[in-house]
């Protein structure tokens, strides 16, 4: 089975360029990577690059700038663009009578939406109606849904694996260090050693690994556990069922929702 990141940043002014990345995933052996925009960012020409330079490495998730009238017009120009799909943020809602406008529109040109947020956002009813009103639109959770936030019991983190009750619901995985406090002093060679927040374990549950998918967060990774250790760790360290699980979460669920040039 491909190895498959679902979380990368890439660009030549911000983070670091897309060859610094093809580096990694070759030392790696990962396979293919989806590339989101970064928060603020609403030129995807960058991405298109990547898309056309490297065909068959990528995915592309880009943006737009929600808060325009006209941001649900300009989703129509992503396929033009090799996009597969849209980062939203949970809290997102247009202007004007719509609220839901710019979500309507992803769902209508067949787009992914990668979403961001807080957990106070994931865990709201109000973005549960989002998924109950359309339910044709493909949404996939960044970073366990902001579950690393919460603590025991973790009654908010339970509300956002809740969504999984609605099957176009889909979660992205981080490294470990994202949902773990780096110890100090600093303990070899797993650092996380007995401290690792059942988190992981409990979206398996919730979604099943055929809905969960791996994201490193590259670049940013650099500054926790590093790119390496943000794949080797959680394959090495997170109980799954069987191997198969393992598979779909590293690269099956990724390459059943993303094309990559195909």
């Amino acid at each position: 089975m491909p190895v498959v990141d679902t979380h990368c940043h890439a660009t030549p002014y911000w983070f670091e360029p897309v060859e610094v990345l093809l580096d990694q995933m070759t030392r790696n052996d990962v396979d293919h990577a989806v590339l989101i925009q970064i928060n603020g960012v609403f030129d995807n020409s960058y991405l298109a690059e990547c898309l056309q330079r490297f065909p068959g490495r990528f995915s592309g998730v880009g943006m737009v700038d929600v808060g325009r009238t006209d941001a649900p017009e300009r989703l129509a120009e992503f396929p033009a663009l090799g996009l597969e799909g849209v980062r939203l943020n949970a809290a997102n809602r247009s202007p004007g009578d719509d609220p839901l406008a710019i979500w309507r529109r992803a769902e209508e040109l067949g787009l992914i939406v990668s979403c961001g947020g807080q957990l106070d956002a994931f865990s709201s009813p109000e973005f549960e109606e989002i998924i109950k009103a359309l339910p044709n639109l493909k949404v996939i959770i960044e970073h366990l849904g902001a579950g690393g936030r919460d603590t025991a019991p973790y009654d908010a983190y339970r509300r956002v694996l809740a969504l999984a009750q609605y099957p176009n619901t889909y979660m992205k995985i981080p490294g470990l260090a994202e949902i773990c406090e780096r110890p100090n002093p600093f303990v070899l060679p797993f650092p996380f050693a007995g401290n690792v927040p059942p988190l992981v374990e409990m979206a398996l549950e919730a979604f099943g690994a055929n809905r969960l998918m791996w994201g490193s967060d590259f670049p940013p990774v650099a500054f926790r556990e590093g790119y390496r250790n943000a794949l080797r760790w959680p394959m090495e360290h997170v109980r799954y069922a069987s191997d198969d699980d393992k598979n779909w979460v590293f690269g099956g669920t990724a390459a059943s929702l993303f094309r990559f040039g195909r």
